[in-house]
């Protein structure tokens, strides 16, 4: 069960008599599903006795539902019961499922009127499959996917009926192959691409996207942002991300203001696959053309004496004219004593060799980038602890 606000009323599946006070606060109703062979416990109800209290004439009707289910024996009672829930006024809807057990969420919950007032639509471990039928949802404006079953062309179908979104998130959908944003999402602001195993084109052509985070295997996939010119903030996880953002996100995405790239390929200090600095130290390479005039912050962590990532740092420090602050952290301890969230005296080991590589890193920063900074840009460099970890020699 996912819990969306905070409930007032406890419901028990032998006090059916508390409904009214739940019409009174306007609260979130919270219920778990036990399996069929077990027990209810005192703050549970039952799926029989939950599709009983929905049809009593004096239960009041909700603008939030959260359920969680756990069997496919239960699916018949599912079924009923976002029957009968899903009604004009519903704002949120929220239903979580576990991997294990297949479920098809029935798009015709939303026709006649039922989906108008859908805001917020949130589905996990399921499969959808809306069809062109599919009626108008002009009040969603959110939608979550988690590990969801669905092609291309039937999530197109739930996107172009949804001219009000906003906001896009698909995460572990295995079965998608080419994701297309159509072009009249003009309200869509915010779109997340993660771990989608089968992706192999991400073609966007919503005009509006402030932000977007994609994390998965980049070698497989085609990216295209479109006319990204409102895109501020963007973030990147996958092998090559650097070389990626060197390379095309000056060009595709000029008004970028934050940017958060993770490519542990490029940049591992227990097994670096580019050359270092000090091992090829000819002349660093120049990048020409296009420059960032919105960016004020920027901050690489776990950097290292990669030539590339010096070449990078070094780009970025004489291109964006509107730099102030930036800051450049070695690899650090998962745990660190500095952090008092971590509740740790003393900082988790680092191998010998990452230690070795955070010292040359230090050594890069100093040496080819700290002469490049301009005095109006605050240079911050974070080292490994001293007190936890020994200065080891290059």
């Amino acid at each position: 069960m996912m819990i969306l606000r905070v409930v007032n009323v406890t419901y028990r599946y032998h006090t059916f008599q508390s409904w009214h006070k739940c019409k009174e606060t306007r609260h979130l109703a919270s219920y778990t599903f036990p399996d069929a062979n077990v027990k209810c416990c005192p703050s549970c109800v039952c799926l029989s006795c939950l599709s009983t209290i929905l049809e009593m004439p004096s239960q009041p009707h909700f603008p939030w539902y959260s359920i969680g289910y756990y069997t496919a024996n239960d699916s018949c009672y599912l079924n009923s019961w976002l029957l009968t829930a899903v009604i004009p006024g519903i704002e949120e809807l929220s239903l979580i499922l576990p991997m294990r057990e297949p479920y098809n969420f029935p798009c015709s919950i939303l026709s006649n009127g039922s989906g108008d007032s859908i805001r917020y639509l949130k589905l996990g471990s399921c499969s959808l499959q809306p069809t062109t039928e599919l009626p108008w949802l002009k009040s969603l404006t959110k939608v979550q996917l988690n590990a969801v079953s669905f092609t291309g062309d039937e999530l197109g179908c739930l996107l172009c009926n949804s001219f009000a979104l906003e906001w896009l998130v698909i995460r572990y959908c295995g079965e998608i192959v080419c994701l297309k944003i159509p072009c009249m999402l003009w309200q869509l602001r915010h779109l997340e691409v993660i771990c989608c195993s089968s992706l192999q084109v991400i073609d966007n052509k919503a005009p509006n996207i402030s932000s977007f985070f994609y994390a998965g295997d980049r070698d497989h996939i085609q990216l295209s942002l479109g006319e990204a010119l409102k895109v501020e903030y963007i973030r990147l996880i996958f092998s090559g991300a650097l070389h990626y953002a060197c390379v095309a996100l000056p060009s595709i995405v000029p008004n970028l203001k934050i940017a958060s790239i993770l490519s542990t390929s490029e940049v591992a200090q227990e097994k670096m696959e580019h050359v270092s600095v000090f091992t090829d130290p000819s002349d660093l390479r120049k990048m020409q053309g296009h420059q960032h005039h919105k960016m004020k912050r920027v901050k690489i962590l776990g950097f290292t004496s990669a030539k590339s990532l010096v070449e990078f740092t070094c780009h970025f420090v004489e291109s964006i004219t509107s730099l102030e602050h930036l800051t450049l952290e070695s690899y650090q301890s998962c745990a660190r004593c500095s952090v008092p969230a971590h509740k740790s005296r003393k900082c988790s080991p680092l191998p010998v060799d990452v230690l070795r590589e955070a010292q040359r890193g230090l050594l890069a920063i100093r040496t080819y980038i700290e002469p490049k900074v301009p005095s109006m840009v605050k240079l911050h460099v974070v080292e490994p602890c001293r007190r936890c970890h020994a200065v080891v020699e290059l």
